[in-house]
């Protein structure tokens, strides 16, 4: 896996809310930082971590309070008073270790954007891509990852340390594309699990890119970057 680290910064970030969906009924409501299971989406375990800290726990020595799910990482800058989407009781000093999987079926470099208040890591198959980790105000980084056809893991740490903000997104741009998006698991589907997805919405001869145009008619979200890199 190829790495290329890079920093930026966000110059606008306004984001719009997208549907969450699954292939069980169950997942017919789900939502950002939902307790409901999505299959295909990320599954985040909370933890609650000691005052004072200044990077990611070491997660396997803690025991986790509970478990959030969510198809994409979409939490703009805000103040810590407001929360953090699915965590309850605590507004400082928690920290979220979100897993997942998802396929490829373009290969090629896949530029990897990690914005976070405070630190956070993202891990694709078992590698470090991204190491955005400490304490710090809204901060982002970029990375290139080589990936080749087929399926993959994924892995979002993350922790929230002293007030006073928010913040956590990780967004994507597949090889040939210079805009970035957010990254959202039901764009990275298996030819099994897009086949569930159009068992699940009633159609069979949908694909996946008219039914991502219909309920995303423009933009998840409009973000500047402006991206420096360093080779």
């Amino acid at each position: 896996m190829a790495r290329v680290r890079c920093q930026f910064a966000f110059a606008c970030c306004w984001l719009f809310a997208a549907a969450a969906a699954g292939f069980a009924q169950e997942e017919a409501d789900a939502h950002f930082g939902t307790t409901v299971v999505i299959s295909a989406g990320l599954r985040g375990d909370i933890y609650f971590i000691p005052e004072n800290s200044l990077k990611l726990p070491k997660f396997e020595k803690l025991k986790p309070v509970g478990t959030i799910y969510t198809t994409e990482l979409n939490v703009p800058v805000h103040d810590f008073t407001q929360g953090f989407p699915g965590v309850t009781g605590r507004f400082e000093w928690f920290a979220i270790d979100y897993s997942g999987k998802f396929w490829i079926e373009k290969p090629g470099k896949y530029t990897f954007a990690l914005l976070s208040d405070d630190g956070s890591k993202l891990y694709i198959d078992g590698h470090t891509v991204i190491d955005n980790d400490g304490t710090h105000s809204a901060r982002s980084y970029g990375a290139v990852a080589k990936l080749k056809e087929g399926p993959h893991t994924i892995r979002i740490s993350y922790f929230q340390g002293p007030r006073t903000q928010v913040a956590l997104i990780l967004a994507v741009a597949p090889p040939g594309d210079d805009d970035f998006s957010l990254f959202n698991t039901e764009d990275y589907l298996s030819p099994d699990q897009q086949r569930e997805w159009r068992q699940a919405k009633g159609d069979a001869k949908l694909s996946l890119q008219e039914w991502k145009a219909k309920r995303k008619p423009g933009a998840d979200f409009i973000m500047a970057p402006v991206i420096p890199v360093v080779p």
